[in-house]
């Protein structure tokens, strides 16, 4: 599942990835997509390309956070055994989701989240996946590099994420606080707070571009701008990012304020302690 809005070609190309996966024969995918009010015929594309996919439409508002949370609860009502989040510029390797759900089965002792790597096409590092806290209480981390082995992870992106569905009734869905960012690792960190595990499945199982930060560009904007990017839930996301760091990283709370303010007023100041 997962939500779009104006990606159409990337769109298309998930879900041909999805079409493309080697699954076990007791194993069935059903497709559940959040439009959210696509201007380039995104909704017409993915109906024609996979009419038998659930599409439903968004008030053009939802940004990923909105829009990954009314998908879930639709596919909520279809009673899954497991529920996968997905990027839609997310392409999956055709073994994904068996890699997936063996990783699932391999601790089977309790319900595990599992967490996709994704890696860029071209330079082949990784870009998205699970995270390991550096810190017990400071907001501080490192990526998890895929091994042959699962992988045990604090926090983690929902490039690739499935969820069984015995999480979702004790964790529910993604968290209505936050619009756009940051709900995905507030998710993997409420559940794991909750006592279940978070496992990195072994290798990469899809590319993904990183694009994150892309669209700060301090030596460029004016100081109204990036006011703007403050709070924009695209952007810095402002108050949600500070309840996030409250929530769960109190002690970090000072530096992250201060970096948030410093990135706005003094972004050439920024630019240069971020080396």
């Amino acid at each position: 599942m997962f939500t779009t809005f104006n990606r159409k070609q990337k769109t298309l190309a998930c879900i041909e990835s999805l079409k493309q996966q080697k699954l076990p024969t007791s194993v069935s995918l059903e497709l559940f997509v959040t439009d959210d009010s696509s201007s380039d015929g995104t909704a017409e594309a993915i109906a024609q390309s996979c009419p038998e996919a659930n599409v439903y439409k968004g008030t053009g508002s939802l940004y990923w956070a909105g829009g990954m949370r009314y998908t879930w609860r639709k596919a909520f009502d279809h009673k899954p055994d497991f529920f996968l989040l997905l990027n839609d510029d997310t392409y999956l390797f055709n073994h994904a989701i068996t890699d997936l759900l063996n990783t699932y089965n391999q601790n089977s002792s309790e319900p595990s989240i599992i967490i996709g790597s994704t890696c860029n096409q071209e330079s082949g590092k990784i870009s998205y996946g699970g995270w390991k806290l550096q810190s017990r209480f400071l907001w501080k981390s490192k990526i998890v590099h895929p091994s042959s082995q699962s992988v045990e992870c604090d926090f983690a992106n929902a490039n690739i994420m499935l969820v069984p569905n015995k999480i979702m009734e004790k964790v529910g869905i993604l968290s209505e606080h936050f619009t756009h960012s940051l709900a995905d690792y507030d998710y993997t960190l409420k559940a794991k707070k909750a006592g279940f595990s978070i496992k990195v499945a072994p290798g990469f199982l899809g590319n993904c571009i990183d694009d994150h930060g892309n669209n700060w560009k301090s030596r460029k904007t004016t100081l109204k701008e990036r006011l703007v990017y403050l709070h924009s839930p695209k952007g810095l996301a402002y108050k949600e990012y500070l309840k996030f760091i409250w929530d769960y990283f109190p002690l970090s709370y000072p530096s992250a304020l201060c970096k948030l303010w410093m990135k706005t007023l003094f972004p050439f100041l920024w630019d240069s302690l971020k080396r």
